[in-house]
């Protein structure tokens, strides 16, 4: 993947992250619908706006459970494209469904002749379109589809009643449903090249140099987003790693070789880790990962033997073999309100007793807090 292709990936990941970042207004949107199906339900005591306006709620409610089911997911910052894609249908489907729905309802009330009824619609359907423009407007694709699939009913159903009135609402809500759409394809040229901007910044700003891992600030920026969305008993690992043999590799080969040894390895941990893990370099032959979502202990050590295996392996520097090993310490804690210096600095401790404890003992050692 080229680094224009990465932060195109990274641009996307943050567009979608957007759909699910305020549930609010799709709360807001299910209490209205539910008012609104009532109100013009009773003063015309008609079965099929019943029918259309009650699937129009539960598809709604729909949309509220799905987006709030997955909003920890969506805003966790270990999303790749794939993933990323897979939020945007789950969030785009049930929008969709309650705009052709909340369209059909609105086309059902214009092509009758209950001016009250109309006029609440007005107000539903334009209050709507504007929160679509405001809350999805960053995803054309969502946005102007479900804008037009909500009021395009009602324009043509009003416009084929021949009346000034009515003909002039159509042409009123037509010129604002294209004005709208510029506006949103706009925004999103607009803050595509703002977010772009900001995540190169960002990305320099927060990578170690020589190997391109994200380094301490950004181990600990990742960390404190994704603590903040764990619920209670989310199991959190931390692991502390040097490299053993790293000192002699600089004083007979020299520091050149040494950095090329350090960006290997750093190639090493990004695949032994999962996907959604994150490894930091925190400094000389130091690192650290996180680990998020585990559902046993048991898989933060397996994690830590599997990098150990992996480092253990001979690397090829230039023309020379160079067998190097690492040690690790793990801490597992399921407490919420934990900050990442307490772990690391436990990790650390444990790192060290491993350190000590040795020859013959394990390279890794776990504690659980």
């Amino acid at each position: 993947m080229t680094q224009s292709d990465a932060l195109s990936d990274k641009v996307y990941v943050e567009l979608i992250r957007s759909l699910y970042a305020n549930v609010l207004p799709s709360k807001i949107m299910l209490g209205i619908t539910g008012l609104y199906v009532s109100l013009i339900g009773r003063s015309r005591g008609d079965w099929l706006l019943w029918a259309i306006g009650l699937a129009a709620f539960a598809a709604c409610a729909l949309r509220v459970g799905i987006t709030v089911s997955l909003r920890a997911r969506a805003m966790t910052a270990a999303l790749d494209r794939t993933a990323a894609r897979k939020l945007e249908l789950s969030y785009s489907v049930p929008y969709y469904l309650y705009s052709v729905l909340l369209g059909a309802l609105g086309g059902y009330v214009f092509a009758g002749a209950d001016q009250s009824a109309q006029m609440l619609t007005v107000c539903v359907l334009m209050g709507y379109c504007a929160g679509v423009a405001t809350g999805t407007g960053l995803r054309p694709m969502i946005a102007i589809p479900s804008i037009v699939m909500a009021i395009g009913p009602a324009i043509v159903m009003s416009a084929l009643r021949l009346e000034p009135v009515h003909a002039g609402m159509s042409v009123i809500a037509l010129a604002f449903l294209i004005g709208g759409a510029q506006s949103v394809l706009a925004q999103h040229r607009l803050v595509m090249t703002e977010i772009g901007k900001r995540l190169t910044s960002v990305s320099l700003a927060r990578r170690d140099g020589l190997t391109a891992l994200p380094n301490r600030l950004a181990l600990r920026e990742y960390f404190d987003e994704n603590a903040s969305l764990l619920g209670a008993g989310s199991v959190v690992a931390v692991h502390y790693l040097d490299l053993d043999g790293f000192k002699p590799v600089n004083d007979r080969y020299g520091h050149a070789a040494g950095d090329e040894l350090l960006a290997a390895v750093a190639e090493r941990l990004r695949g032994a880790v999962r996907a959604g893990d994150i490894v930091a370099r925190l400094g000389g032959d130091e690192f650290g990962i996180v680990q998020f979502g585990l559902n046993r202990h048991e898989e933060a050590e397996l994690l830590a033997r599997r990098i150990i295996a992996a480092i253990a392996q001979p690397f090829q520097i230039g023309a020379d073999d160079i067998s190097i090993s690492a040690c690790v310490g793990t801490v597992v804690s399921s407490e919420s309100g934990t900050d990442l210096e307490t772990l690391l600095r436990n990790a650390d401790e444990k790192l060290y007793q491993a350190k000590r404890e040795r020859p013959g003992a394990p390279q890794v050692l776990t504690s659980i807090l």
